[in-house]
């Protein structure tokens, strides 16, 4: 190739990079998204009984108190990058009967960001204790979905003493072994790349989002807009993306599940999960129904990921079935009021 031929061929090259290039940076631009301030999102995603947590002043975690008084207490802790939204059903059927509190973890829902550089499942745990502790309870049962499953059992093994019940709903903990893992969504892959991870935190996800929840869901045309709008919104909080971003990334500290530290847990526990989960595989529900002693197993044919969504009347007539073997029948009480539903 003559040295004319040789720069033809170097321009073109050039060209098609520099093409790419601004192709790249406009797409990036037509992608990228700024925050929502908390007060906008809080106009749209607040309940008429939204509560929150303070510290020096400042709003910290987004939480709900209702129900009666004096009966049991049940606590909803949600998974990475859900919100408290995710219990709406089941707070619908257990309100009446059951004191029923349920919050947002930092850097999702309505929860501010109270320190990126420490957040994970250590401060989760911290967390779950502020509030039942704010709102003087001391005694209750511990529910948590995904990686709120994982808060609980940490809980568990961190304040024995305070629990009277444990369920682990598709709950989050143990390695993956070889294979496992390999059908998780496009965006968790993604979030595990440190490049993509840096791009992302500006960016427009709601496709990723979308693919993702339909991924949770064994029925994906479970997922509508205003799902996907939520999931969308309420990441785009201050701080929000930062967070989420170092979950999934794997600089946070997570202590894996082991038998041996499972199996110090010594509170009735409920393990309800998904066998069409794409997330969780289904054999770690049943890992956790082994390693903790006396656990109670419910499986779900054809369920995914969320079962307090895709099948909330039934997973919440488990629950309660469950909770009525920890508790005295509850006297019925007068309706709750419907505010903030």
């Amino acid at each position: 190739m003559h040295t004319g031929e040789i720069r033809d061929v170097f321009r073109r090259f050039l060209v098609v990079l520099l093409t790419l290039g601004v192709i790249l940076t406009a797409g990036f631009y037509m992608l990228k998204r700024p925050d929502i301030s908390y007060n906008t999102l809080e106009s749209v995603y607040s309940y008429n009984d939204s509560r929150y947590l303070k510290s020096g002043g400042e709003t910290q975690i987004h939480f709900r108190d209702i129900g009666p008084r004096d009966a049991p207490v049940i606590v909803l802790v949600h998974g990475y990058a859900a919100s408290m939204q995710t219990w709406d059903d089941w707070v619908k059927r257990l309100r009446r009967d059951y004191r029923v509190i349920s919050l947002d973890l930092p850097g999702h829902g309505l929860s501010r960001c109270v320190d990126n550089d420490a957040i994970g499942i250590e401060q989760f745990v911290d967390t779950v204790d502020r509030v039942v502790t704010t709102v003087d309870v001391r005694n209750f049962t511990l529910v948590g979905s995904s990686m709120g499953g994982q808060t609980a059992w940490a809980y568990a093994l961190e304040y024995p003493e305070k629990l009277d019940g444990l369920v682990l709903v598709d709950a989050a903990g143990w390695p993956d072994e070889k294979g496992e893992g390999d059908s998780d969504p496009l965006i968790f892959k993604l979030l595990r790349n440190g490049a993509a991870r840096k791009l992302m935190k500006d960016l427009d996800l709601s496709a990723l989002i979308r693919s993702g929840l339909e991924k949770g869901f064994a029925d994906p045309t479970l997922v509508d807009d205003q799902m996907v709008e939520r999931y969308s919104a309420l990441s785009r909080a201050p701080c929000h993306r930062e967070a989420l971003l170092k979950l999934m990334s794997g600089a946070t500290k997570r202590v894996p599940a082991t038998k041996e530290t499972l199996a110090r847990i010594d509170v009735p526990t409920l393990v309800m999960q998904g066998e069409a989960d794409n997330i969780i595989p289904a054999a770690h529900g049943r890992k956790f129904a082994d390693a903790i002693p006396g656990a109670q197993l419910k499986l779900y044919p054809n369920v995914g990921h969320i079962p307090q969504e895709e099948i909330s009347e039934a997973s919440a007539d488990d629950l309660k079935a469950f909770l009525s073997g920890i508790y005295a029948a509850p006297e019925p009480a007068e309706a709750a009021p419907t505010e903030g539903e």
